[in-house]
């Protein structure tokens, strides 16, 4: 295909890595007339309450406590289990994983990552351990649940807490069970372009109702009572506008997974056969990613895929790229250095669209394109990349 037909192509189609789910305005205005009458709107309101009761019953965990984000949550998560020292982390996240401990005086030693689900290995793991760790926190990297059998024996074993970034994994089950049922604490984040948004938010599910009493405390500055504070505390409410979204967007949730799963199959489809080109698997998770790795026998590099689907209005993402280990205040952190496998990975990830707003079309639009350059790999022949 010519740079002239993908320019005429580009003209007429544009195909964004994400678009944020919002259900029909006229549905969410009864919620705003019914805030603006009771004039309550944040701390713990009846929005709010009746919000960590669905997703209590919805995602099968009993101890659910909202946050105005998941990095926040993350942050009292860490302090509410009392932890110093090391925490053993994924260098492949998005840097929020690796800022909320040191946010927390905690130290992040990276371990590497399998190299297949692309979440941390328990065996790298294990070979991290030192006195001076006090936890592990891995992620559910694309909302693909990390290996949690094999990180709660390993945190039994040791006596240290297992906590789980599931930024990505709302709704994620492993085998029946909701992959906020393991370890001693999950995040997960409501933030807008997620599978399940609030505008902004996050929540700690806790294993315990001794840590969700802790973390709603910590939440709200540390409070006991009116005279009383016995913690140290930050803002991390979540408001009564974002709580009642939260409600309505909990009913259009299947319509968004439906949406969503028609684009990943229609992926796994059209880009199965294509050489070079691995996918890494959404619907093992939850449909918020799809994530892709450009071999080296593809005719072109990840980059050169990148720059050549932006030429035709597709937007993608090379997420994760670079390692947080690699980003300057994680340099010389614990094993920063090696990571053969997550360094490998960051070259080669590249996540295309997908959104409950795409068409059947826009994703093979996207596959299409992938599969025309796996064939003749033109654009590394016929443009210079560093111009563009």
């Amino acid at each position: 295909m010519s740079s002239e037909e993908d320019t005429e192509r580009s003209a007429l189609r544009k195909v964004t890595i994400a678009v944020p789910y919002l259900p029909p305005l006229e549905e969410f205005i009864p919620f705003l007339e019914d805030i603006w009458q009771r004039k309550w709107l944040t701390n713990a309101g009846p929005y709010h309450e009746r919000l960590e009761a669905a997703l209590s019953e919805y995602l099968g965990v009993p101890h659910v406590s909202l946050f105005n984000n998941g990095e926040i949550a993350l942050v009292v998560a860490l302090r509410a289990l009392e932890l110093s020292g090391d925490v053993i982390t994924t260098p492949f996240s998005f840097v929020g994983t690796s800022s909320a401990l040191l946010w927390s005086g905690l130290r992040p030693v990276f371990a590497d990552i399998d190299p297949v689900t692309l979440n941390l290995d328990p065996a790298a793991t294990l070979s991290c351990l030192s006195p001076e760790v006090a936890a592990i926190l891995p992620v559910h990297c694309y909302g693909r649940p990390a290996d949690v059998h094999a990180f709660d024996a390993l945190g039994k074993r040791h006596q240290i807490p297992i906590i789980y970034d599931g930024a990505h994994a709302f709704g994620v089950s492993v085998h029946g069970q909701s992959v906020f049922s393991f370890g001693d604490a999950s995040i997960v984040s409501f933030h807008a372009t997620k599978l399940f948004n609030t505008f902004e938010g996050g929540a700690v599910v806790s294993s315990t109702a001794e840590m969700k009493a802790s973390v709603d405390r910590m939440r709200n500055f540390g409070i006991d009572d009116e005279v009383s504070a016995s913690s140290v505390g930050i803002n991390g409410k979540m408001s009564e506008i974002s709580a009642a979204f939260g409600l309505l967007q909990l009913t259009h949730l299947s319509r968004n997974l439906s949406a969503r799963e028609v684009i990943a199959r229609i992926y796994d489809q059209e880009l199965g056969l294509v050489a070079g080109i691995r996918s890494i698997g959404a619907i093992q998770g939850n449909y918020s990613y799809y994530a892709i790795m450009v071999e080296p026998h593809y005719p072109l590099s990840r980059d050169q895929l990148y720059e050549s689907m932006k030429s035709v209005g597709i937007l993608s993402r090379r997420y994760f790229f670079p390692l947080i280990a690699d980003l300057k205040p994680y340099r010389g952190l614990p094993g920063a250095s090696e990571l053969p496998v997550a360094r490998g990975a960051a070259g080669k990830i590249l996540c295309l669209p997908i959104h409950a707003n795409m068409t059947a079309a826009d994703a093979r639009y996207v596959s299409d394109h992938i599969s025309s350059r796996g064939r003749n790999g033109s654009y590394r022949n016929n443009t210079n990349v560093s111009s563009l």
